[in-house]
């Protein structure tokens, strides 16, 4: 028994799961298969007769209408991504195939959803750059921001600040309420530091209870020794119920010690500033703990 191969071909572009498209020159959508309603949230009869370029996201708008321009003139794309926006609102990242059959005067594409493979990819980005319990800036991504302020300040002559902040006493918090209380402090901590400063500053966790602070273009020694005192003033507000649990309350915020360098007077580059900033904070430290 003999087949019909091209009687068969619509039932199979429909059962694809991804999705087909079949665009005009003027971009109105003449067909598309009905995985379009996985994609987009429309179904076919929805979107056929409505222009493509509606459902793109706008900041992609531009650089989709450059590529469209390409493959009309004969470039077939086979990667190229961009971002529609969901019926439900939502941001849809598509990788496309493309390409314009001349005779037929049309565009042809196959739409491939890879938002989760995107924002996978973001993940990793942001988990090789920022610590994971706190999402501060992580210690490689702090040293790279140093380096970027010693060269700006070096480049316009300006000062800047480095504080390095230690949470007092932080191993009896973890023995005696467990590391689950630990964190809840840990990421309290990093709260209120992101808090206490500008976009323009770095607040990193270096690791265990250590933290530190790039203020950028500060003008004096003073200015950056008022903002540590404001900051650990911010930081010894009692803890919310809310953040420990309600039976924890009576815990209390451990206090902190926090040393401060400013560039260029403490030092000149990177290790020396830490240093200097390291040597202040635990002498601090001592004080508290006489």
């Amino acid at each position: 028994m003999s087949v019909d191969l091209q009687a068969l071909s619509p039932k199979l572009v429909h059962l694809m799961l991804d999705t087909v498209f079949v665009v005009d020159a003027d971009h109105q959508i003449l067909f598309v298969s009905d995985a379009c309603e996985s994609l987009l949230g429309y179904r076919a009869d929805e979107l056929v007769g409505s222009l493509i370029t509606r459902y793109m996201h706008p900041e992609d708008l531009a650089e989709t209408k450059a590529s469209i321009k390409r493959v009309m003139n004969g470039q077939p794309h086979l990667d190229f991504r961009n971002r529609y926006l969901h019926k439900n609102g939502s941001v849809v990242h598509v990788l496309w195939s493309a390409r314009w059959l001349d005779e037929e005067q049309v565009r042809i594409g196959v739409a491939r959803d890879v938002t989760a493979q995107v924002q996978a990819e973001d993940d990793l980005r942001f988990l090789a750059h920022h610590d994971p319990l706190t999402k501060l800036t992580n210690r490689s991504l702090f040293y790279d921001r140093l380096e970027s302020s010693l060269s700006t300040a070096r480049r316009y002559q300006n000062r800047f600040a480095l504080l390095f902040l230690d949470v007092n006493d932080f191993k009896r918090v973890n023995d005696v309420h467990g590391h689950a209380v630990g964190d809840a402090v840990l990421c309290e901590v990093a709260r209120r530091l992101s808090g206490c400063v500008r976009e323009t500053d770095t607040v990193a966790r270096m690791g265990g209870d250590e933290f530190t602070v790039i203020l950028t273009d500060v003008h004096s020694k003073e200015a950056a020794i008022e903002k540590a005192a404001q900051i650990l003033e911010v930081l010894s507000e009692p803890l919310a119920a809310e953040i420990v649990g309600a039976d924890m309350r009576d815990i209390g915020m451990p206090s902190c010690s926090v040393g401060v360098a400013i560039y260029p007077e403490d030092g000149k580059d990177a290790d020396t500033l830490l240093n200097y900033a390291d040597v202040k904070m635990y002498r601090m430290k001592r004080r508290r703990a006489r």
